[in-house]
């Protein structure tokens, strides 16, 4: 159910049309449309089994899908990771899958792998951009990536994610985990690469805070879209407020920037 035209304010980065895809005979995502535009926050809300990280996976290329994926200009029928990332496209994954036994700086660097391989010169200035958006991080940078805690770490992902330069930055459950302090900072951080021109495809369990954030939003329930709107609108929604931010509303205010 759409409660408004749908998201067609700008130019589009990346769109979504009829994916669906399936493990084994079970479809996780069924028929599913979406579009980022240019410099956008883009927010999928939905309970767990929802098929958001399906979703992702799908647009990335870690699972087989049938749909078109159109990332800026191409279109896509069953994606390839490798070509995905050259292309632009970042993806910093639920379980964050950093190397643990590697430093800060190693794995900062293996996530401009493809920059260097292509003869690419200015990853030292990335690396200082990533530096700047996350202090912490420089202060640590010869620390083993395992000896982080849960929101340093997730800071590290994101980070290995911006070395690649990414034109659009899709982030699964980026709060997963978290304790309400660090969530806020995330979520600052997230407002914080909008403004530098990342767009951002935001999935996230924690609906008030991603609503809120987000220029436009998509409601998944059972790998089928049930709503879309500005975020805002959905925030305000009785639906919304009733099936996702009623028996948690006062714990997810404490998350929400």
């Amino acid at each position: 159910m759409s409660i408004l035209s749908g998201n067609n304010q700008g130019k589009s980065l990346l769109e979504v049309n009829d994916l669906s895809v399936a493990y084994g005979k079970v479809e996780a995502l069924s028929h599913f449309n979406m579009r980022v535009n240019e410099g956008q926050i883009v927010s999928v809300v939905g309970p767990n089994g929802a098929g958001k990280t399906t979703l992702l996976s799908g647009i990335m290329g870690v699972l087989a899908s049938r749909g078109n994926v159109e990332f800026d200009g191409c279109i896509e029928q069953c994606p390839q990771i490798e070509r995905m990332v050259v292309r632009g496209l970042g993806l910093v994954p639920e379980k964050r899958e950093l190397f643990g036994s590697m430093s800060i700086e190693d794995n900062l660097m293996l996530g401009g792998f493809q920059r260097y391989r292509h003869g690419d010169r200015t990853l030292k200035d990335t690396l200082d951009e990533v530096y700047t958006l996350f202090p912490r991080l420089k202060e640590r940078r010869i620390q083993e990536a395992g000896t982080l805690s849960g929101g340093e770490r997730q800071m590290l992902a994101v980070g290995r994610a911006l070395m690649a330069k990414p034109k659009l930055l899709m982030l699964d459950e980026p709060s997963l985990g978290l304790a309400p302090l660090i969530t806020r900072e995330i979520f600052k951080i997230i407002d914080q690469l909008r403004g530098q021109g990342v767009s951002i495809l935001l999935v996230e369990q924690n609906a008030r805070a991603a609503l809120k954030l987000a220029d436009y939003a998509y409601v998944l329930e059972m790998g089928e879209l049930s709503m879309e709107g500005k975020g805002q609108d959905l925030v305000e929604d009785p639906r919304i407020i009733e099936s996702y931010l009623g028996i948690n509303s006062k714990h997810q205010d404490v998350l929400a920037i």
